[in-house]
């Protein structure tokens, strides 16, 4: 999985998340050649990486020994992780979405991956307990229809949209959607806290942080929610119930295209051709988890944009661990947390591969991108929670 050695990433995870639904183990080899995967060497492998164009090497038992212990090696930032199970994966996403309106259900689908999608009614009735990995599309949970207003209030999609968000809240007994996103961010909570592993891009990180510190909370004005918010509502807004931020300050014009401080679209000071994230060196033996949510070919990761494009450093809880950043900008990219049992990452931005992409964009062609080093930390996350635990070295 190095930059010389491999000609299709993103479809080497789906090589092996294919190998765990055949109940083979596969060794993840942390900072050795790129975070390299440990196949048994079959056949059927072996003609499944060929069809599907990616590139690999047929070891001896000897070789595979000596690289074994050249990882375990004290001297070594390097680590040996048993995958032992496919992730069964859910992506909350509207029906009616198609596959290329969001990075991961693009690249699950190019890596060959199989997912499925739900939705509030399939949340609000307990279904993420059928699924260890969930995404969170790019969703507003605060029920303020993706502050798309003063842009798109006369476009149909937009019109059309919020009628059927309206219906289905009504349909599942809330007066507002406001309260029935809340609802939903209240169960995907709890399914973290229960042990889940949940992944949001671009403004599902901030929105679901917003809408849990401002449960019980009017943030919505009357074109959102047909009443007026809650006067000094900034003041009841309670952070020890986010997952990851804390501090931020709300957007309460309903014509910015913005939630709150959280994110720095609006704050960047920097050209696309300079835009580019520093991903974190963990120690693989003594930090695995950001490790594997780490590993790639290259340190440097272009930057790309969304309607949460990063997050404010100094907003960010001081638990959460930053493993992407743009240091000279002051903005994190990549955070991760533990929340409960379960997990979470955040990922800042639209589409590892489209700089801006914007509404009505054509979709990303990853056929174009298949060593894409952003699109990687999104799948580098859809195998973690195949990971055999291990106890903490004491």
């Amino acid at each position: 999985m190095d930059a010389e050695g491999q000609k299709n990433h993103l479809k080497a995870y789906g090589i092996t998340y294919w190998t765990l639904e055949k109940q083979l183990k596969v060794n993840w080899l942390l900072n050795y050649r790129g975070g390299s995967f440990l196949l048994p060497d079959a056949p059927e492998i072996q003609r499944e990486c060929q069809i599907r164009g990616v590139s690999f090497e047929v070891i001896s038992d000897a070789k595979t020994e000596e690289i074994l212990e050249l990882i375990a090696s004290p001297s070594q930032n390097m680590e040996s992780v048993v995958l032992e199970k496919a992730p069964k994966i859910a992506v909350y996403s509207p029906k009616g979405k198609r596959p290329w309106d969001d990075a991961v259900t693009m690249v699950l689908t190019y890596a060959e991956i199989p997912y499925e999608s739900i939705y509030d009614e399939e949340v609000l009735n307990d279904a993420l307990v059928l699924y260890d990995w969930l995404h969170l599309h790019h969703e507003d949970f605060t029920g303020q229809y993706g502050k798309f207003y003063k842009t798109y209030k006369s476009a149909a999609w937009y019109i059309e949209e919020k009628k059927q968000a309206e219906a289905l809240a009504a349909k599942l007994g809330y007066a507002k959607v406001s309260e029935e996103k809340l609802a939903v961010a209240l169960k995907i909570r709890d399914y973290v806290v229960g042990g889940g592993f949940m992944f949001a891009m671009c403004s599902a990180t901030d929105s679901f942080d917003i809408a849990l510190a401002a449960e019980g909370v009017d943030i919505c004005e009357p074109m959102f929610d047909g009443d007026a918010s809650d006067p000094n509502y900034q003041s009841r807004i309670d952070y020890s119930k986010t997952f990851a931020f804390k501090d931020f300050i709300l957007e309460r014009n309903p014509n910015v295209y913005e939630f709150s401080s959280i994110d720095m679209t609006g704050k960047r000071q920097i050209s696309m051709l300079t835009d580019y994230f520093t991903l974190m060196d963990f120690s693989a033996k003594w930090d695995p988890i950001p490790s594997m949510l780490c590993q790639n070919h290259t340190a440097l990761v272009k930057g790309f944009m969304g309607q949460t494009t990063s997050f404010t450093r100094d907003e960010i809880k001081s638990n959460v661990l930053i493993m992407g950043e743009n240091k000279t900008n002051g903005e994190a990219k990549y955070i991760h947390g533990i929340k409960g049992k379960g997990f979470f990452t955040f990922y800042g931005g639209h589409d590892p591969e489209d700089y801006t992409h914007k509404v009505g964009d054509p979709p990303t062609e990853l056929e174009l991108h298949p060593t894409s080093p952003g699109y990687r930390l999104i799948l580098n996350n859809v195998l973690f929670p195949a990971a055999k635990k291990k106890k903490q070295k004491t």
